[in-house]
């Protein structure tokens, strides 16, 4: 990297939000050309960073240059015209507006992001209301609005998290192609393998302050997570203690010939008791129906659902969660009040188990909260609203809900994207303390390696059937993919 100008520059960067501390002494810098890593545990003050440098928020102390000059962005649309665009976790556009209007507040022109977003291999109607988007193609759209401004510096927060692989692809060599420009990105990912195979460097937070920038290459996995993690234990790569299922146990859930909607297609499988199932598939293979099915919010238009061997229909909720079947969704805002405090979420399924109206045990539910937050170890220093947790807390508030009520399958749809390598050690071992249980757990992601680090056993989602049904020998990456794509493969 020698010889590069500096494009961006932090120093002595400090934000705090009463008494907690997100930024403490932050330095960071960029270089012209140059794709470059920003990672960090939840909670670490990557989001903080971000939102000063593209004027959200602004900083207590510290300077940032841009091109050798001092600058301080009073606004997104501010630093937007200064040549930083972002593209956040949660893409930011107006759920109830179309893209022709989003697009408008921006002031970013039409023909440009048609330009970029077909470079892409995509399309979208302009006319089409943001919320009626899938989540996968809005991230996208955001992107091509991004790059409709030509930015210096490209900024991605977890874009690919929720991405799968032919998209998250793309993005890639979009990455790569501003790099060939002379133009500069800052990636912040929790994907350990994208950030050794894309970027040129990598910048390590901890606790608010940069604790080491090294070059990113082939390897450096130990050096990130032992950078993010500190003193704490560091992540394995396999759950191999993790007792496996007895093949001889029940069958708990059996899907015969199901169908609905436009992308799931005369769909069957089997899940065990005790058994973590594994789904993979691409974008719009119908995974996201199926959950939705199995968890009573979306309707079956025709086959067959069957719980301990006894036909059921799941048209509502309470009706999945009456026969066990509890919902993590992708979207852990959607599951979530993020008002209310950490006890409230997590006593909010509790009334599973409330067979006549009285008086709340308030000692039970205390306990039960108190067991959840010990056993997900949720960070309850902002426990008056869940919304001020990081990504990470978010999610285990998530699943600790379920933990309070108790439930026999746990639908899991993605349940670690966006989360830091730490936090997701801890949800497989929950995920396999389950299975031990006797519990069962059906796990959509979008991270195919987890497949063989948590799961029995994976079906293959394609073109809305089961593509390939395999034992936990043969989930290698590329089977997962060539299944993923529709080609055989062999037992």
């Amino acid at each position: 990297m020698s010889g590069q100008s500096s494009l961006l520059k932090i120093e002595s960067l400090e934000k705090s939000y009463g008494p907690v501390l997100a930024l403490k002494n932050a330095n960071f810098e960029v270089l012209a050309g140059e794709i470059h890593a920003l990672l960090g545990a939840n909670g670490a003050g990557k989001s903080t960073l971000v939102k000063i440098l593209t004027g959200v928020i602004s900083g207590n102390s510290g300077s940032i240059s841009l091109n050798g000059k001092p600058v301080a962005f009073s606004s997104p649309d501010d630093a937007r015209k200064n040549g930083i665009a972002p593209v956040f976790q949660d893409p930011a556009l107006i759920p109830d507006l179309s893209i022709q209007r989003n697009l408008a507040l921006t002031g970013t022109d039409e023909k440009r992001f048609i330009t970029e977003l077909s470079a892409m291999g995509l399309t979208v109607n302009l006319n089409e209301v943001a919320v009626n988007i899938e989540l996968p193609l809005l991230r996208m759209i955001d992107l091509a609005r991004a790059l409709s401004h030509d930015p210096e510096l490209l900024i991605l927060d977890e874009i690919t998290a929720a991405l799968p692989v032919d998209l998250a692809e793309k993005v890639i060599s979009i990455m790569n192609s501003q790099k060939n420009k002379g133009k500069s990105v800052i990636f912040i990912s929790h994907r350990l393998a994208e950030i050794e195979e894309i970027c040129d460097r990598a910048t390590v937070l901890r606790d608010g302050i940069n604790v080491d920038t090294f070059t990113a290459s082939r390897g450096s996995e130990e050096r990130i997570v032992a950078a993010m993690l500190g003193d704490k234990n560091k992540v394995s790569n396999k759950l191999s203690d993790s007792k496996k299922i007895d093949t001889s146990n029940p069958v708990f859930l059996e899907a015969k010939s199901i169908s609905a909607g436009k992308h799931l297609k005369d769909l069957s499988f089997q899940i065990k008791k005790g058994e973590v199932l594994g789904v993979a598939a691409l974008e719009g293979q119908g995974q996201d129906l199926l959950f939705e099915i199995l968890a009573g919010e979306s309707k079956l238009e025709t086959g067959e659902i069957f719980v301990n061997n006894k036909k059921v229909t799941l048209n509502h909720p309470r009706d999945a969660i009456s026969m066990g079947i509890s919902y993590v969704p992708g979207d852990r805002k959607s599951a979530l009040m993020p008002q209310r405090s950490i006890r409230e979420n997590l006593a909010l399924t509790r009334f599973r188990g409330i067979s006549k109206w009285g008086m709340i045990n308030t000692k039970s539910e205390e306990n039960q909260v108190d067991d959840a937050i010990s056993s997900l170890q949720i960070d309850t220093r902002a426990k008056s609203q869940v919304k001020r947790l990081s990504g990470g807390n978010q999610q285990k508030v998530t699943i600790g809900r379920w933990v309070t009520t108790g439930f026999d399958l746990l639908l899991c749809f993605d349940p670690t994207r966006g989360i830091d390598v730490g936090t997701k050690q801890q949800i497989y071992e929950l995920i396999r303390k389950f299975a031990d249980q006797g519990k069962s757990v059906l796990l959509f992601t979008s991270e195919l390696r987890e497949i063989q680090m948590v799961c029995d056993r994976a079906i293959v989602i394609y073109e809305g059937k089961v593509q390939a049904d395999l034992s936990i020998d043969l989930c290698s990456e590329e089977n997962l993919m060539n299944a993923a794509h529709g080609i055989l493969v062999a037992k």
